[in-house]
């Protein structure tokens, strides 16, 4: 080999290893850029986490699960909650169309939706606002004899681990596609020392 072939191999390693290193730092780039963005996912996240929840009020957890429906595509979704609102706290329509009319209950973790709620929601839900869906979403869990009672009438429940995933992301329309018998347990949760 002579001095010339020596010297161009020379240079082509040399700046095969200045393109390695540009390409090094952008991906180091990269990979920062990514970090921030998952930095700012948690953060969000932490922002609607479960705890977020059980310190709104009454009227702000019902505007909350109406801009949760209006996220997943609902249309037409308002929030009417009030006194005497006869059971209906957000009323909209599902993205196939179907009126979705909600009852929310913000308790806090350790107490727990029985029976009669559920049987208050039951008669007015359909007959005086005509749900097709009608969805009772608490921030705690339903006792057993409330889940029997909504299976027994077509009501479906969201208890908190359901809520959790909904505020999570999961979409709405997945969510009402679960049955009912597995939604939740009856078991209290121990209230904070």
């Amino acid at each position: 080999m002579g001095t010339g072939t020596v010297l161009l191999v020379a240079l082509a390693v040399l700046a095969a290893g200045g393109v390695t290193g540009t390409l090094l730092r952008a991906g180091r780039r990269e990979a920062e850029a990514e970090k921030a963005r998952l930095a700012e996912q948690a953060r969000v996240q932490a922002l609607r986490s479960m705890e977020a929840v059980w310190s709104l009020g009454p009227m702000e957890f019902e505007e909350y699960v109406a801009d949760l429906c209006r996220r997943d595509g609902c249309t037409e979704v308002r929030r009417v909650g009030a006194a005497n609102d006869l059971g209906a706290d957000v009323i909209g329509r599902l993205p196939d169309g179907r009126k979705i009319v909600v009852q929310c209950k913000r308790y806090a973790k350790h107490r727990t939706v029985g029976s009669p709620d559920l049987q208050k929601f039951n008669g007015t839900v359909r007959d005086e606002h005509g749900a097709d869906v009608p969805l009772f979403v608490a921030s705690c869990k339903f006792t057993k004899q409330a889940r029997a009672f909504a299976a027994r009438h077509g009501l479906v429940l969201f208890d908190v681990d359901l809520l959790g995933f909904w505020n999570s992301g999961t979409s709405l329309t997945s969510l009402l596609d679960l049955d009912i018998g597995r939604s939740g347990t009856n078991r209290k949760l121990a209230p904070d020392s």
